[in-house]
């Protein structure tokens, strides 16, 4: 095998052709170099995956369900997500907790501990959602884009332009930013991303926030209803598909166990065992967005009641102070950016391991060209991973620009990634892996849990799908204004 073969097969499957060496100050017990990952940077990448655009759409999720179902669901999908993390994370190593076998990715989870047809399927269901994540993510950030472009229009005419523009270059320029971004080799160089794009997330839930409390100070009084929107406003049916589509929204504002596993293989052991420190992330990390996603939903539903907007900070319920709204949008994009990498590098890992696999002998995928960098640093530049990515961008982006619908993609996607991903596949591996009885206690009440999530995933899936179909027969590809 040539030296550039062995570099490659290095970085994807080191087990294989590595002696373990478990003395050595600078690998790890499976020959790969020392992962440096602790609690906080672990943290910063489940906040960075999860304060993402989801918590915009909160307020509206809100005021479909009202002041108590909407709360009570944020708090539901809360604890089931920081339980079925605490399962999964218990699955990173088959065997003995500290010294058994790694699981590099979900995939190898499943793999592990229930083999056959499911890792494909749970294969499927991963890499779709992540791609579906990549087109919402650049949507999004098109929108916040537009609103700060918008905002400004609005304080230049005094409101009376309507400001008009499309989307299309906004999803381009955010596009190109993705290729450039993209060339970061591998998930443990995103540490310093992410920990920008955690800084940023809670940079605009915070004004958002505090924009709430302002409206909610200046009306007088508390907006919205104990039932949500009021018959009236919608119709009965409208209600119905509004209230699953909000279960959708409220269940992608808390995905992010597809990369769960992926996270989990940066952290340092021992001590404590990677799956220990996971917990902990976990439990800091969907505390804090819990938090501020009831502020956050609860108080821009206070603030506008039924008419509180599908994006929180480009609705355009607030128009001033339009600089403060320019800063809140402008970190939701820098925040995206960094979003976006955290949840594809799982994906770009997937598709260049299965490459090097298939042509081993290819210099196209195995070779790395090394550009000097400053500071006497090497840049490993590899063309297949260079033209694969880029092609992966800008597919994402085509597909943003055909089908712009922020809150409709947002709560398909939360429902499709929900209950496979998030609850069945860690109940199952858990079942198996600590060979838990059928029919006794603990196994009735997880597979109860995993049919109750079934049947919210069902309703949220086809209250979004109703929203998209309703919002198709207003649309023409490439040429609807905002």
């Amino acid at each position: 095998m040539g030296e550039q073969q062995l570099q490659h097969r290095q970085v994807f499957d080191v087990s294989l052709d590595v002696p373990q060496q478990p003395g050595s100050k600078c690998f790890d017990d499976d020959g790969r170099l020392k992962r440096t990952g602790t609690v906080w940077t672990a943290s910063a990448h489940i906040i960075t995956a999860v304060i993402g655009s989801g918590v915009l759409s909160l307020a509206w999720a809100t005021a479909q369900l009202g002041w108590i179902a909407g709360p009570a669901v944020m708090f539901l999908f809360s604890f089931v997500t920081y339980y079925t993390s605490t399962l999964l994370s218990a699955c990173y190593r088959t065997g003995d907790p500290v010294t058994g076998k790694r699981n590099y990715t979900y995939m190898d989870a499943v793999r592990s501990n229930l083999g056959g047809l499911r890792v494909r399927i749970c294969g499927l269901f991963q890499y779709l959602n992540l791609f579906g994540v990549a087109i919402g993510y650049t949507i999004a950030s098109a929108i916040s884009m537009m609103a700060i472009k918008r905002s400004n229009c609005f304080h230049k005419s005094g409101r009376k332009d309507p400001c008009h523009m499309s989307s299309n270059p906004y999803m381009i320029a955010f596009g190109v930013t993705e290729i450039i971004f993209s060339q970061i080799p591998n998930f443990d160089q995103l540490w310093w991303l992410s920990l920008v794009a955690a800084v940023m997330s809670f940079t605009y839930s915070t004004i958002g926030l505090g924009l709430g409390i302002a409206q909610v100070a200046a009306n007088g009084k508390v907006a919205g209803s104990l039932t949500g929107i009021s018959i009236g406003t919608v119709t009965q049916t409208e209600k119905i598909w509004r209230s699953f589509q909000a279960l959708g929204d409220i269940a992608f504002a808390y995905s992010y166990s597809i990369i769960l596993i992926e996270i989990q293989d940066t952290i340092k052991c021992p001590p404590p065992s990677e799956a220990k420190t996971m917990k902990k992330a976990t439990l800091i990390s969907v505390s804090v967005t819990t938090l501020f996603y009831m502020l956050c939903g609860c108080m821009g539903y206070a603030a506008f009641g039924d008419m509180s907007p599908g994006n929180l900070l480009t609705g355009f319920g607030f128009y001033n102070p339009y600089w403060l709204l320019d800063i809140a949008n402008a970190a939701i994009v820098i925040h995206l950016v960094g979003a976006y990498q955290v949840y594809c590098q799982p994906l770009f890992a997937f598709v260049e391991k299965q490459a090097a696999q298939r042509f081993p002998d290819s210099e196209f995928i195995t070779r790395d060209i090394r550009i000097p960098l400053p500071g006497s640093r090497f840049y490993n530049l590899n063309l297949f991973r260079l033209v694969w990515r880029t092609i992966f961008v800008i597919l994402t982006t085509l597909i943003s620009m055909l089908l712009p619908f922020f809150n409709d993609i947002v709560g398909l996607l939360g429902a499709l990634g929900f209950w496979p991903l998030t609850v069945y596949y860690p109940v199952e591996m858990y079942i198996a892996q600590k060979r838990i009885p059928k029919w006794s206690t603990k196994w009735l009440c997880l597979q109860i849990l995993s049919f109750a999530c079934l049947i919210i995933t069902v309703a949220a899936a086809a209250g979004s799908i109703a929203g998209v179909i309703l919002d198709l027969k207003s649309y023409k590809p490439f040429k609807t204004d905002y």
